[in-house]
Parts: C-alpha cells; sequence; structure tokens
C-alpha cells in the first residue's frame, strides 16, 4: 500500500478541486489542508505509524501557496 502512494504522490502535480472550497479564493482551502496536514503527522507520529500518507496535504497546500492550485 505504502508504495502506491508513493507512487501516487510523485506523479501527483497539483491540487484537485474542492467542492468545499467552491471560490475562487483559495485561502481557506490552502489553511485548511496545512492543519490536516499537522494534524495527520501527528495522529500517525502517536500510532507509531507511517507518515507518507501524509504527504498529500502538504503537496496541496504548498501547490497553493505558490499558486500552481
Amino acid at each position: 500500500m505504502a508504495d502506491s502512494i508513493q507512487a501516487k504522490l510523485d506523479n501527483y502535480k497539483t491540487a484537485s478541486f474542492d467542492s468545499r472550497f467552491p471560490n475562487q479564493n483559495q485561502t481557506r482551502n490552502c489553511w485548511q489542508n496545512y492543519l490536516d496536514f499537522h494534524r495527520c503527522e501527528k495522529a500517525m507520529a502517536a500510532k507509531g505509524a507511517d507518515t507518507t500518507c501524509c504527504q498529500w496535504y502538504r503537496r496541496v497546500y504548498t501547490s497553493h501557496l505558490l499558486g500552481l492550485g
């Protein structure tokens, strides 16, 4: 499973549409993904699990920061 997640992360280009944030201004979307990334990392670290699944959130919020999303 980790291999398929890593393959998806390697091929990921930019953030997809999120229906929770339909407006053009994506600031809230960026902020929510930033929070989700850190929550995910904290939760996975507490379980002693692999945190690579959390990288999707990081890629989404950094793509918005760079203006790619």
